[in-house]
């Protein structure tokens, strides 16, 4: 399948890593950010078999809009027999997402390499 190109928003940025499309959230995910970004997702989650990977750790605010977008992404995904990853790591942003009960149903993972099961890099070590 051709990678598609990355969509021109400040809200998003679209790359490929170990056959996942990774979805690199920025900036402020309010409405408006919500709006401008749900054409690019319905996009990426509309093939079959979509393996995708959302990144909120470049995200400043996150509010409800922001968790609309990722729990219609996950049903989406689960329409299409996808797989769906999340990376957050800002504690504001995890706290919403238990409280509101969607850390159960998409876990969070701390880093990109956590929620591709792959060991992170550690520094000095051999």
């Amino acid at each position: 399948m051709q990678q598609e190109p990355a969509p021109l928003t400040r809200h998003l940025r679209v790359r490929q890593d170990r056959g996942h499309t990774v979805l690199e959230f920025h900036g402020e995910i309010d409405i408006a950010a919500a709006v401008e970004l749900l054409p690019w997702l319905d996009r990426v989650t509309a093939h079959p078999h979509p393996r995708i990977v959302i990144d909120l750790r470049p995200v400043e605010f996150f509010d409800c809009s922001g968790l609309r977008l990722l729990y219609r992404v996950r049903g989406r995904v689960l329409d299409q027999d996808g797989e769906l990853h999340l990376v957050c790591a800002h504690p504001l942003t995890l706290r919403m997402l238990r409280v509101t009960g969607l850390a159960k149903l998409l876990p969070p993972h701390p880093s990109l390499d956590a929620a591709l099961g792959q060991p992170e890099a550690r520094s000095g070590s051999v």
